[in-house]
């Protein structure tokens, strides 16, 4: 590569007003008038498709009418008794290809209700009231039990547990808990500290003791988790992400997206992140869309989102999609890199090779592309990572923890959920109905132990 083409990352592109614009709230909160307006347009159907479709059963048509008949705390209460992470799930969830991909006022109007948005309005009002907690605590069970990891899955069950009596003892190997929903969402999709405001909430409501900087890295910790409680849930996400597997990929300049998301949602001043002149993200899905977008709004000049297949094939929603486009990202389809270029020790290019189908099997064409880069961020998917779950004994399906219907492993008195069982898809609302559903079984199996052996 020419001089001119030497890698070009640094901190401090744009003014500190640009910065503020850009990762203001990407959906402004609605007002009281334009909730109320918004919820009188639900039909309240009997038989609610966007209830069936919301992964953990929020009774949508009875918390939007409790904000039209100006009872919004009635409706948080409603929302957060099906999903007590109701306020970030709100703001991240794909309501448009879950509940309002289903409302019957799109044939009506070809508009849906905005349910996400109403959802959020009914949840913030009741978090920054000063009696914020509708929940109590049934009497004390006696019983222990241990979570390990506090994301979505593990927030909520922790959540579950501690309303029904038991003592929850918590535990994450981050200096806060949280999971994903601290570390690894786009940062003007939750402002303002939300996702650490609504676990302050969660806590609040007592029986849940929290120890972050533990991480679950031997056979003895679990074995040992076991013996001292009467039930371990794991919701441990997923550590690790997938590699390339081409040549020239620990090149300086080559990031993983989720690392790129977390350093950026934790940074005090966004000025003080670094990014490239030239970015390319390697991926489809929502992480590959929240680092293009974030990328573009430091004030990389030219950002590049490559996927493989076609965009029916992508994983991000097409609402997604769309906002990559509109923040200036070129998106690019039936493209698979086959080489990191590099000049000095960093990336400055990326080859790819052109892609088809063939047999409903991916191919290449012959031509190949080449993008010049100052930086590659890495969007192909996580993995579980950790040796010691095989090692223990757990039974794994797909390199993750398997579970039967109520979230229940191979080992006795170990329940799992999220994003590390098989069935996890990525999103944190399915976390949180599998966090739940374990927490109904654990507390069926404490109160309702099983006859030993003879």
């Amino acid at each position: 590569m020419s001089e001119q083409r030497k890698p070009d990352i640094r901190p401090g592109r744009l003014t500190a007003e640009a910065y503020a614009a850009h990762f203001a709230d990407i959906a402004p909160p609605l007002t009281e008038a334009q909730a109320v307006l918004e919820a009188s347009r639900c039909l309240y159907c009997f038989d609610a498709p966007c209830m069936q479709a919301c992964p953990t059963r929020i009774d949508v048509p009875s918390f939007i009418k409790r904000i039209a008949e100006d009872n919004v705390r009635g409706a948080a209460e409603a929302i957060l008794q099906s999903n007590p992470l109701g306020g970030f799930c709100a703001r991240d969830c794909p309501t448009e290809v879950l509940c309002e991909q289903v409302c019957v006022r799109n044939t009506q109007q070809g508009q849906p209700v905005a349910i996400g948005r109403l959802q959020r309005f009914a949840v913030d009002r009741l978090l920054s009231s000063a009696d914020n907690q509708i929940f109590e605590r049934a009497p004390a069970s006696g019983r222990r039990v241990a979570v390990v990891g506090a994301g979505p899955a593990g927030l909520a069950c922790a959540h579950a547990l501690a309303r029904a009596g038991h003592a929850v003892m918590l535990y994450d190997a981050r200096p806060k808990p949280g999971g994903l929903n601290e570390y690894g969402v786009a940062a003007y999709k939750t402002v303002e500290d939300y996702a650490q405001r609504e676990v302050e909430w969660l806590l609040g409501l007592g029986g849940i003791t929290l120890e972050c900087g533990w991480a679950l890295t031997s056979i003895g910790q679990l074995e040992k988790l076991r013996r001292e409680h009467d039930a371990v849930f794991l919701g441990l996400g997923l550590a690790d992400t997938h590699q390339l597997g081409v040549a020239g990929e620990t090149l300086d300049g080559v990031v993983d997206a989720v690392e790129f998301i977390g350093t950026l949602r934790q940074a005090i001043d966004r000025a003080t992140v670094p990014v490239g002149r030239r970015v390319v993200v390697i991926g489809g899905g929502m992480t590959a869309v929240d680092a293009a977008v974030q990328s573009r709004l430091l004030g990389a000049e030219r950002v590049e989102m490559v996927y493989r297949r076609g965009p029916e094939h992508m994983s991000a929603s097409q609402e997604e999609q769309d906002l990559a486009r509109t923040r200036g990202v070129t998106i690019l389809h039936w493209l698979a890199p086959v080489e990191l270029l590099g000049e000095g020790g960093s990336v400055c290019a990326v080859r790819f090779a052109r892609q088809r189908l063939a047999a409903g099997r991916l191919e290449p064409t012959g031509e190949e592309c080449i993008l010049e880069a100052d930086m590659v961020l890495k969007a192909i998917g996580q993995r579980l990572g950790n040796p010691v779950l095989r090692q223990c004994g757990l039974a794994l399906r797909d390199g993750r923890i398997a579970v039967d219907a109520s979230g229940r492993t191979s080992l006795a008195g170990v329940w799992a959920g999220g994003d590390c069982i098989a069935e996890g898809q990525d999103l944190t609302v399915d976390a949180v109905a599998h966090g739940l559903r374990a927490a109904r079984d654990i507390d069926l199996q404490l109160r309702n132990p099983a006859p030993a052996e003879e």
